[in-house]
């Protein structure tokens, strides 16, 4: 199982390394990551496998919302069954 991560905001130093660690924290492997800074916006995409995850999904979800908040950023954490649901035509 996997999920998609993105980020979205203000680039600041460490952006990568608190959403990676704290992806650790609950046992998720970040397996690729493509980032962009487009003059002084930040925005990132993950995919990450959740195979192994110690919470619920929507706990973890919560829990990387809320570490977006603090840092001032934009964290929105998709299934891959739902992002795949959305995108079928």
């Amino acid at each position: 199982m996997r999920a998609v991560i993105t980020v979205i905001g203000k680039d600041m130093v460490g952006i990568l390394a608190r959403i990676s660690g704290e992806c650790a924290k609950f046992n998720v492997n970040v397996t690729e990551v493509t980032q962009s800074v487009l003059q002084d916006l930040f925005a990132m995409i993950m995919m990450a496998d959740i195979q192994d995850l110690s919470v619920p999904f929507h706990a973890f979800s919560d829990t990387m919302q809320a570490l977006g908040r603090e840092m001032g950023l934009s964290v929105h954490v998709m299934h891959e069954d739902i992002f795949h649901s959305m995108h079928r035509v």
